[in-house]
């Protein structure tokens, strides 16, 4: 073991939470740029970009699940979450390389349907950030002992990860798409590559509990993978088609710039609700988990998300107005990246982390791929508003599937670690 990771001094907390970083930066920039590069620079209609953003999910519903079982039991290169995340991160730079030149792949490669390639893109990156991603989490817990050190080092990786997140979004917003997909491909691949490089991996992991234990909770388990799921449909809906809301009811049809207009519009809106969602949790949800518990807090955010999407819908038509409501949709941001994981982690085998990590997964990519569907709903849509209205009504089922999720006994004296900041 190194000397820093010995003393679990900041430096150490600040490496291991890079390459999460990186994914959650590459993931960020997928979200920023990809739905504005299909329509504006592509053309392609949207249902076609639906399609693109399905593909992902499509190789992920297995993807994590798998990689994290292996990584959970094999070691080669001097680690086993290692391997994936040095192949993960590469492979994500290259692809966030190739999204603007999707044109110049399609010609390369005779191909003459963007679609097609646009599909092939967009896979890479997906399996790319799939392969990582699982293996990046599951790798804070395996170089931190359980208690505040293992909390802290989730900390910093929200924190840290956040910060970049905000930094990609307005990047996009106030200097453009190109130049934040440019910075991407570096910032990923050295936030994956080197880190690695710096930190020892233990060849054994902690003991697993009694096959009893982990049985018991596994009724609950589906709770919150049910309950997270609907989440997840409701904000990935927003992530892949806001573009068409923005186009039809914030930025004027025909005007000089409408393609800068809305790629700007998309990166602010993104920026503000992820700035909420980096800073809210220490400084408002802790305390408030500390006296009511996780899920009760967590009902709450999701329900807030689900108000402000019914409120963006009616009464959005304006870009401030949208962004001071996507400052309200920050709110569940806020609990949706904190809170689910800290409730799920208490109910399983902690020497098999990566495998229930990837198995909790599911609840993203599935209602990811079911998310292709509001697509075909908003394509013959006179008003693109329907999309928030879908929107809230995913959060609204989600907050109320959430009631039927159990707290630990301990959440008082534990639930708030793990999003407050040190």
């Amino acid at each position: 073991m190194l000397p820093m990771q010995r003393r679990l001094s900041n430096f150490f907390y600040t490496v291991i939470s890079l390459p999460a970083t990186a994914m959650g930066t590459a993931l960020c920039i997928q979200i920023s740029a990809l739905s504005w590069l299909l329509s504006t620079k592509y053309h392609l209609d949207i249902h076609e970009i639906g399609v693109v953003w399905a593909a992902g999910p499509a190789a992920g519903i297995l993807g994590q699940m798998i990689i994290g079982l292996i990584s959970d039991g094999t070691w080669f290169w001097g680690g086993r979450r290692r391997p994936f995340i040095l192949i993960g991160g590469a492979l994500a730079a290259l692809s966030l390389f190739l999204l603007p030149r999707i044109d110049l792949v399609a010609s390369m490669l005779g191909v003459g349907n963007l679609l097609v390639v646009a599909v092939m893109v967009a896979l890479t990156l997906d399996i790319s950030i799939n392969i990582s991603f699982n293996p990046t989490r599951s790798l804070i817990a395996d170089l931190t002992p359980e208690g505040d050190a293992r909390t802290r080092g989730y900390t910093w990786m929200q924190t840290i990860s956040g910060f970049w997140g905000v930094m990609a979004y307005l990047v996009g917003a106030f200097i453009d798409n190109y130049a934040l997909i440019s910075m991407g491909v570096v910032l990923v691949l050295a936030f994956s590559v080197l880190p690695m490089f710096l930190v020892e991996e233990p060849r054994e992991l902690a003991p697993a509990e009694t096959q009893a234990a982990t049985t018991t909770e596994w009724s609950q388990l589906w709770r919150i993978f049910l309950a997270h799921g609907f989440t997840w449909l409701g904000v990935q809906s927003m992530f892949v088609y806001i573009i068409s809301f923005i186009q039809q009811h914030i930025v004027a049809a025909g005007s000089a710039d409408a393609a800068g207009q809305s790629g700007r519009v998309i990166a602010i809106s993104f920026a503000v609700m992820n700035v909420v969602g980096f800073i809210l949790p220490a400084a408002v949800l802790a305390p408030l988990v500390a006296r009511f518990g996780r899920v009760r807090v967590h009902v709450a955010c999701v329900a807030t998300m689900a108000a402000a999407y019914l409120a963006i819908a009616l009464a959005a038509r304006s870009a401030p107005m949208l962004y001071v409501l996507m400052a309200v949709v920050g709110i569940g941001w806020a609990a949706v990246v904190s809170l689910p994981f800290a409730v799920m982690s208490e109910k399983v085998d902690k020497s098999r982390m990566g495998f229930f990590m990837g198995l909790f997964n599911l609840s993203v990519v599935l209602p990811q791929l079911l998310s292709t569907q509001v697509g075909f709903a908003l394509k013959d849509a006179a008003d693109k508003s329907l999309l928030f209205y879908i929107c809230a009504a995913c959060l609204a089922v989600s907050a109320l599937l959430w009631c039927l999720v159990s707290d630990s006994k301990n959440v008082a004296a534990s639930a708030a670690q793990p999003v407050s900041a040190h």
